[in-house]
Order: structure tokens, then C-alpha cells, then sequence
């Protein structure tokens, strides 16, 4: 605001930006069902603190969960980190595979265990597994390095698989490579763990790379299908330096309010928009209903922007106002 040339004082802003709420929750509802629209999504959860009272919590520590699909993120803000909040999130779903870390609670989301979700586990985690041991057992740091090499043999693999073009001999040649890398490893695996005298660390990590395999293997019948979940991780990296910058969110409001625009923001970076421009086009429409939310909404997210529109409010096009 200062740099505009106004100077507010902290409480008028405060019920600035509390009246932007009802603006940006139709958006908001609309994200959300277009997120569960889709068929493939990666999810994570970091923490937010939220400095308000809420009956029977204690403490201010709350989560914010992402779910990120290919043209649309969701940030949702939750008191707790239960399974709870991805199943209500992913409730009208029919089918789909969600790219997740090894948390608890999405094995124990009711889709999961009905079927009709599908978890695809991070290979990245699992990296980390045996890059620990290494750290902390030196004399199984060569053994714990080797399936690190492994693990990068298969990303390899698989990006070259992925890189090549469906049905034709260049994609089979790859994904049966693909396939035999995966298939050895697993022979090692189980090699391995039958025998006698095996190193506790080895067994650990081992029994949790069997315990997780089915979920790490889903890539392999399904090549759109990434092996990490570093997509997510990265859609987070915003929140997460924002929290280091000023702490979380002062409000219940306040809190919904940032997973709102968090949510915008990174769906607009998806489609390559800018965000200030959108965000005009978007309050100005706000003016023009009254100060009220447009009728249709909609109409402003990316998928439903007309070609004109899409290079109008571009990244890549630079008005002679901007700065």
C-alpha cells in the first residue's frame, strides 16, 4: 500500500482484507471441484500455525493439506492432520491414484481402503531411507549407497520411457527395461532379507520398502504416473516460507483466506498467468457486481479463459504499466 502512495493503518487493512473473503470463496468452491474432477493428484501437508482459540484444540498448530492435480492446486486449511480431511476433500470421487509420502493417514482414508483410490508412494522418501543409514552406520554406508544407485538406475529408466512416444518400439523397448530394473530390485530385496545374521538398519529400511512396494510400483503400469511426490513439495514452497517470514495467520478467516489464494496463486502459475493481472480483471468484475462476487465466477479460472484472455493476462506478456 505505501509504495502506492497509501498509508493505512494496520486495522483498516485487517477489514480489508476480511471483506475479501466472501469475494474469493465461490472461486475457492470452484477449485475444489474441479480438483476433484480429476484422476490423478499429488497431496501433502505442512504445518500453519493459526493463533485463535478453537474448542478442543490445543495449542495453535494447524495443517495446511495440498492437493495438486495437473491445471489445478487446492490448499486446505484443517485443525488437525487425520485422514479425515483428504477423504472429505476427495468425497465425490470415483476413481483415481493419489502421489503421496508414507504418512499414516492416506492408507487409512475410507477411498483408500474401498479401492477406489489408488496410492502411488515416493520413491524420493525411500531414497532417503538408505542415504540415513548411510549417514549414520559407516560401515553399511557402501550397501546403502548401492541401492541408492539402484533407485537412480529406475528414475533413468523410467524418464526415458517417459520422454518416448506411446506405441511405438522406442516406449516398449524402455518400459520393459523399466520393468526388468524394477523386477531385479525386487529380487534383491528379498535375497537380501532372507539372510541370516542381517544388519538391523538393513532389515528396517528393507521390511519398509517391502511393506510399501505395492504402492511404489503403481508407476509401472501407469507411466503418466510420476515416482516422486516433489511436484507437491514444491507447490508448498510458498507457505512454507511465508510461515518463516510472518508465522502463520492471526484468524480462522485470515488462515482460510491464505489457503484461498494460495490456491489461486499456484493454479494461476500452472496456466502460466499473472497473477496481478488476473487479479484486476477478477476485483474489477467484483466492482461491477456491487462489491459482491460475479455471478458467474467461474468463468475467470484458467480452463474456462477464452484464448484471448489466456494471452491478455499471460506471464510472458508484459503491459507497459507493469513493474
Amino acid at each position: 500500500m505505501q509504495t502506492q502512495g497509501l498509508d493505512l493503518a494496520l486495522g483498516t487493512i485487517t477489514d480489508g482484507l476480511q471483506r475479501l473473503v466472501p469475494l474469493f470463496e465461490p472461486l475457492y468452491d470452484h477449485l475444489v471441484e474441479h480438483s476433484q474432477q480429476q484422476t490423478l493428484w499429488h497431496a501433502d501437508e505442512t504445518r500453519w500455525l493459526v493463533f485463535a482459540t478453537w474448542e478442543g484444540k490445543v495449542g495453535y498448530r494447524w495443517y495446511l493439506w495440498a492437493f495438486h492435480a495437473a491445471d489445478v492446486v487446492v490448499f486446505v486449511l484443517s485443525p488437525g492432520r487425520s485422514h479425515e480431511v483428504p477423504e472429505e476433500h476427495f468425497g465425490p470421487v470415483e476413481e483415481g491414484i493419489l502421489v503421496v509420502d508414507r504418512y499414516a493417514a492416506y492408507p487409512a482414508m475410507a477411498q483408500v481402503k474401498a479401492g477406489t483410490i489408488v496410492l502411488a508412494f515416493c520413491w524420493a522418501h525411500v531414497r532417503r531411507d538408505f542415504l540415513a543409514v548411510a549417514k549414520s552406520w559407516p560401515d553399511q554406508e557402501a550397501w546403502a549407497l548401492g541401492w541408492v544407485d539402484r533407485i537412480g538406475v529406475v528414475y533413468e529408466c523410467n524418464d526415458r520411457r517417459v520422454e518416448a512416444p506411446r506405441t511405438t518400439t522406442q516406449f516398449a523397448a524402455c518400459d520393459q527395461e523399466v520393468r526388468q530394473r524394477v523386477t531385479e530390485m525386487d529380487q534383491q530385496r528379498e535375497a537380501e532379507l532372507a539372510e541370516e545374521g542381517l544388519h538391523p538398519a538393513r532389515h528396517k529400511v528393507l521390511e519398509s520398502l517391502r511393506h510399501h512396494w505395492p504402492g511404489l510400483t503403481v508407476f509401472v503400469e501407469h507411466p503418466e504416473v510420476p515416482m516422486d511426490n516433489n511436484t507437491v513439495e514444491r507447490s508448498e514452497r510458498g507457505p512454507v516460507v511465508g510461515r518463516k517470514n510472518y508465522y502463520g495467520s492471526g484468524s480462522v478467516w485470515s488462515g482460510r483466506l491464505a489457503a484461498m489464494l494460495f490456491s489461486l496463486f499456484q493454479t494461476l502459475s500452472l496456466w502460466g498467468l499473472n497473477p496481478r493481472k488476473w487479479l484486476t480483471a477478477y476485483l474489477t468484475a467484483c466492482a461491477e457486481a456491487g462489491g459482491q462476487a460475479p455471478e458467474h465466477p467461474e468463468a475467470l479460472l484458467p480452463w474456462n479463459l477464452s484464448e484471448e484472455q489466456r494471452r491478455a493476462w499471460s506471464l510472458g506478456r508484459q503491459s507497459d504499466d507493469s513493474s
